[in-house]
């Protein structure tokens, strides 16, 4: 039996014709990074025999560089080129009234690309990147319009939930396996669940601005007086929600004083280790002079995936060094907010505790001292009482976010709070 063919309407919620311009640019982009490492090789090469470089380092020199530069002109005459021919074929064929709502997997792809590049994406003005947005029910919260948030928001309750979710990821992704902490908290505690979306690939440190921001304006607009706010964050997602903690205090945010529970999932409070690998490999690659081209494609990753090496929250603990230099943890210390009740639950593949599970297994991509907020040094500890940590034995990463442990775990953390509040 033939396949039937998906429909027009079908193929557009998966890719949008104006998706089209923005690839055409990354791909651009992505050629001209190629010829760039072609070029470092071929003139590493050169040095060696004595050759003369170019005026700029990696960059060859005479006859050799000169077909450089032409093939560098025509893949942006090229592009230029598609770019025009998009931008007159797009309005016959692009008719956003008639497409439905994006997919899940669309959505994902844009969540997993804004991870690795959303800094790059949103630096050469990519249609791709993502904007912040703060969600309920799988809509933006139009922070502009009071009127129409009030009515997207619903019968909002004194009770705010806000979830954070983590690298390469978006707000949807907090539903897996038929579960999410966000309704089942709301309907266990009598909660308002709204989901933060963004761009991953940025540093942690500028989430959290405009995160703390966003949630100033949101809370000014709640349709009901506000008595406590959660902040839940997955992965990365805490250390954003940590950023923008220390970001509402400095500013004195309306919504600081109403933060009563902050909780964590996974989060590398002290780094991930891949990071750390990937780091390892951009030193060997520049160490011989051949290979040192090869560094380039490693240093694509975004500020968003070197920020997780050490656990970065705050500017100050990248500003003024290069992302992909020393491998020395130069962050400054940040304890956990005061007057907030803090909660975080680690996560290990092993059947139980023991010395080199806790060290080498964790959960595939967070070691369980970084998840517990543990390190070496007193002064990077984070202090979490003993009754708000949780290990979960036989459990990955993202099987955090399904976990009925640890939902119930959520819901014993937070429901004394809300009746008290």
């Amino acid at each position: 039996m033939t396949p039937l063919k998906p429909t027009r309407e079908a193929l557009l919620r998966h890719v949008r014709p104006a998706d089209l311009k923005a690839a055409v640019q990354l791909v651009t982009q992505a050629t001209t990074g190629a010829i760039g490492v072609a070029e470092g090789v071929h003139q590493a090469v050169r040095n060696r025999l004595g050759l003369p470089a170019g005026l700029e380092p990696g960059r060859t020199g005479g006859l050799t560089g000169q077909i450089y530069q032409g093939i560098r002109g025509v893949t942006q005459l090229v592009g230029h080129g598609l770019d025009s021919a998009l931008a007159t074929l797009l309005p016959m064929v692009d008719d956003p009234t008639r497409h439905p709502e994006p997919s899940p997997g669309r959505e994902a792809v844009l969540a997993a690309l804004n991870g690795v590049l959303g800094d790059r994406l949103l630096e050469t003005g990519n249609p791709l990147a993502q904007a912040m947005e703060l969600r309920h029910a799988g809509r933006r919260l139009p922070l502009e319009n009071r009127p129409l948030l009030h009515q997207r928001l619903g019968p909002a309750t004194p009770h705010l939930i806000v979830l954070l979710h983590g690298l390469c990821m978006n707000d949807t992704q907090w539903q897996r396996n038929g579960h999410d902490h966000g309704a089942f908290l709301a309907q266990a505690l009598g909660a308002t669940p709204v989901y933060l979306r963004y761009n991953s690939g940025l540093h942690t440190s500028t989430n959290g601005r405009e995160f703390a921001r966003q949630l100033e304006v949101l809370v000014a607009q709640w349709p009901v007086p506000l008595a406590s706010i959660t902040l839940i964050g997955h992965s990365m997602g805490g250390l954003v929600a940590r950023a923008a903690c220390e970001e509402g205090r400095q500013a004195d945010h309306r919504w600081r004083p109403l933060l009563r529970h902050l909780v964590f999932l996974g989060t590398p409070h002290q780094g991930a280790p891949l990071e750390r690998a990937g780091h390892g490999v951009d030193v060997l690659l520049a160490s011989t002079p051949f290979t040192a081209p090869f560094t380039r494609l490693g240093q694509l990753r975004s500020a968003g995936i070197t920020d997780l090496r050490h656990g970065h929250v705050r500017d100050a603990d990248w500003q003024g060094r290069e992302r992909f230099g020393s491998s020395a943890d130069h962050r400054e210390p940040l304890p956990l907010p005061e007057g907030v009740a803090c909660f975080t639950v680690a996560a290990t593949l092993a059947p139980q505790r023991g010395l080199l599970a806790d060290r080498l297994t964790g959960d595939g991509l967070v070691p369980l001292r970084s998840a517990l907020g543990q390190h070496d040094d007193p002064r990077h500890r984070l202090v979490f009482a003993r009754e708000s940590q949780r290990t979960v034995h036989r459990t990955g990463h993202l099987e955090l976010l399904s976990s009925p442990v640890v939902a119930e775990q959520l819901r014993a953390w937070l429901a004394p709070a809300v009746v008290e509040a």
